[in-house]
């Protein structure tokens, strides 16, 4: 007898409102997990607040609109993170609808329902969404300019080709990786007897140009800042470096071969890998694919990863030009593509346990993290306790100075915690790195005041080699331990500090509490 379950018969009757539960399933989750779990935030995001307060319009970090953004979000929520948490799971609901809607004119909505709710397992472990930046704003402008690509030229809908534009130039103020997607469009359309067909209109043409209008500047800034294309060139054929090279290159395709770890879970859960059985199970039939359509999917599901490779070895970065989470955006639609016109959900059951766990299982693991890695001396950004210190050193100089604190420097990751947690918001100083934060000068610290902050180990607090060359005059505080909400076996959060006032006040010691009455000795004096 053949039994199908409830899931399976919403996705078959209602893809689409499958696809929003899981969307908006995933999206609670993330949002949430770290509002209520983590006493810090994740990873690059203070650093990326500091810079995103400051509404430039371009820094060596990247192109502005993801700061941009962040700093929006979090103002919006009252100065809290659980904004620039929401923001990025926005960004991953956009992601997974605008796939399923390219998945829907392609392999119907059923097939694409099914694309997306693979996603899941593509996003689950590798794709650490909370960590809202570029990488995480990148993935749904990517869908969406090959949604409307397609629409301009799989429907022959030339009213797109302005939405195409707009949408090449986003991607070019969130990431400078937006270069390798814009090449892999224009290679597909030069190679594909269809997309040659639609350059014959003025359309494509009129796109290509605003779009180079904002691609010319962004290449001659990478000119001038790179090392140049022939020295590259040269050290690519250095024979000491081909194998260098070559190892590179493999270890990042097998970063991103690694982030399908989820997918290939969730495809063997369903097809009942390795011990198939042949039993009566529902199938899921699409209309068949056309040639424009397996071609387009299979395209840029490979595409840009490869030229990410290649363009992370050229530039000797760590990780595949523009991250991980927007080069697999199209992974489960492949999948589903190259499974056949209908697909055999052998093992439903095992399936939907399989996406529920990948659901489940990471936060939770995260949860656990944040207790368990204390315990192994690891600290994790998330387990530091940011309002705490963030309230001690700008009390300290409001006491001090009797002005709010303007601008924190020192340890870049301490200082931007501090930054990010005072309200009122000073400004970060980069000290080892001031050009890359040219907002603030070494004149304006001395001018203005500032709080310098380093870790430490000792009570003496002396600060590192690299601050005292920066600021010869500094003369440290007593060093300020702060508490964990777990220790662990992590050593004291010892912090070094040093106060420098603004230009023109007199420097007087540090107000002292006042010491306790002490009763005179001897008999007390009789009563008059």
């Amino acid at each position: 007898m053949l039994y199908v379950s409830i899931i399976v018969e919403l996705l078959r009757a209602r893809p689409a409102l499958a696809v929003w539960i899981a969307a908006l399933m995933q999206a609670a989750v993330w949002a949430f997990v770290p509002a209520l779990f983590y006493a810090g935030p994740p990873g690059d995001v203070p650093i990326m607040l500091a810079v995103g307060h400051e509404f430039q319009f371009g820094t060596d970090l990247g192109p502005p609109l993801a700061f941009w953004l962040a700093e929006l979000s979090f103002k919006l929520a009252g100065g809290q993170m659980i904004g620039v948490y929401v923001l990025a799971q926005v960004c991953v609901v956009a992601t997974y609808w605008t796939v399923f809607v390219l998945g829907r004119s392609i392999v119907g909505a059923q097939h694409a329902a099914l694309a997306v709710l693979l996603m899941a397992g593509i996003f689950a472990f590798t794709v650490p969404t909370p960590e809202f930046g570029p990488v995480i704003l990148t993935m749904p402008l990517w869908a969406v300019t090959l949604l409307t690509y397609w629409r301009a030229v799989a429907d022959d809908q030339r009213k797109y080709w302005i939405a195409f534009a707009i949408e090449c130039a986003l991607l070019l103020l969130t990431t400078y990786g937006a270069l390798v997607f814009i090449l892999a469009l224009a290679l597909f359309t030069g190679a594909n007897r269809r997309g040659r067909e639609m350059l014959r209109f003025p359309d494509p043409w009129i796109a290509s140009v605003a779009v180079a209008f904002v691609v010319i500047p962004h290449l001659v800034w990478l000119a001038r800042s790179g090392a140049g294309l022939m020295p590259v060139l040269g050290r690519l054929r250095a024979p000491e470096s081909v194998v260098d090279n070559v190892f590179a290159s493999l270890q990042h395709v097998a970063v991103i071969l690694a982030a399908h770890a989820g997918l290939v879970l969730l495809v063997a859960a369903v097809a009942g890998w390795p011990r198939a059985r042949n039993e009566p199970a529902p199938v899921i039939v699409r209309r068949p694919v056309d040639d424009f359509g397996r071609h387009f999917v299979y395209v840029f599901a490979t595409l840009p990863a490869l030229a990410a490779t290649i363009a992370a070895v050229l530039a000797g970065s760590s990780g595949p030009v523009g991250g991980v989470a927007p080069l697999v955006i199209l992974s489960g639609l492949a999948v589903v593509v190259a499974a056949g016109d209908g697909i055999k959900l052998t093992h439903q059951h095992a399936g939907i346990a399989a996406w529920f766990g990948l659901l489940i299982v990471p936060p939770i693991v995260v949860v656990v993290a944040l207790v368990v890695t204390p315990w192994l001396a690891i600290d994790l950004n998330a387990n530091l306790p940011a309002k705490a210190m963030a309230l001690y050193f700008s009390e300290s100089y409001q006491r001090r100075v009797g002005l709010p604190l303007p601008i924190v420097a020192g340890d870049p990751r301490f200082a931007a915690l501090i930054a990010l947690g005072t309200p009122s918001r000073p400004r970060l100083y980069l000290a080892a790195t001031p050009e890359r934060s040219p907002w603030v000068t070494l004149s304006d610290v001395r001018t203005k005041g500032a709080i310098v902050v380093w870790p430490t180990t000792d009570t003496a607090g002396a600060p590192p080699a690299a601050i005292r060359e920066r600021f010869p005059d500094l003369v440290p505080e007593v060093p300020r331990t702060f508490q964990r909400r777990v220790q662990g076996q992590l050593g004291p959060l010892r912090i070094g500090w040093a106060l420098i006032r603004p230009q023109g006040q007199p420097v007087d010691p540090a107000p002292r509490e006042p010491l306790p009455e002490v009763p005179p000795l001897g008999p007390p004096a009789p009563p008059p």
